[in-house]
């Protein structure tokens, strides 16, 4: 399990590549850069973009991460895709369902416990889109789905590495959760 989120990275970056190069009509449609201020505010940087892609879909794609984070001991890299239909007739404005997932890795230190690991989800979102302007426009979203992880979970002052001395490193923990997988309050400027 340890190599399955890293092959999930590639293949989501591949899937993603392929719907953007068979749409033949993508100079003509709409396109925005996009960035969500919770991510921020948690002191991690994030930036996404949006192809319309028909006339009630658009395909997002979003890339987060931080490092130690207000002094904390963390480290976060995250992928997200996301695939939405809009409700309105016209996409980046109104109401919108979508299926999204994420490809995150991660080395976070709480209390005394360290968590060092990789994690891929799955989930439907939902939300609506305000115009701010004419180029700009205001998400407030969210989404709810599957979260499988795989990780090394130990106390922070153990050496955990020196108990695999001749060996790779495993995980010695893994498992699954419900988990929300979008939380957001996104800005975005309409690029056409």
């Amino acid at each position: 399990m340890d190599k399955f989120p890293r092959n999930t990275v590639l293949s989501i970056c591949l899937a993603v590549g392929l719907l953007c190069s068979l749409h033949q009509e993508a100079a003509a449609q709409q396109f925005a850069v996009r960035t969500n201020a919770l991510f921020w505010a948690a002191s991690t940087p994030d930036i996404g973009f949006e192809l319309v892609t028909g006339e009630h879909t658009s395909l997002c794609l979003s890339v987060s991460g931080h490092y130690k984070p207000y002094g904390i001991n963390s480290r976060l890299a995250l992928l997200q895709p996301e695939f939405r239909y809009w409700f309105n007739g016209r996409p980046l404005t109104r109401t919108f369902v979508g299926v999204t997932a994420f490809a995150a890795t991660y080395d976070m230190t709480f209390s005394r416990h360290t968590y060092d690991g990789e994690a891929v989800a799955a989930g439907l979102t939902a939300g609506y889109a305000f115009a701010l302007g004419k180029r700009w426009n205001l998400e407030l979203s969210g989404g709810f789905g599957l979260l499988v992880f795989s990780q090394k979970q130990l106390y922070s002052h153990d050496n955990y590495d020196d108990y695999f001395i001749d060996e790779a490193v495993k995980s010695n923990s893994w498992g699954y959760k419900l988990f929300p997988v979008r939380l957001g309050v996104t800005f975005s400027y309409i690029i056409k």
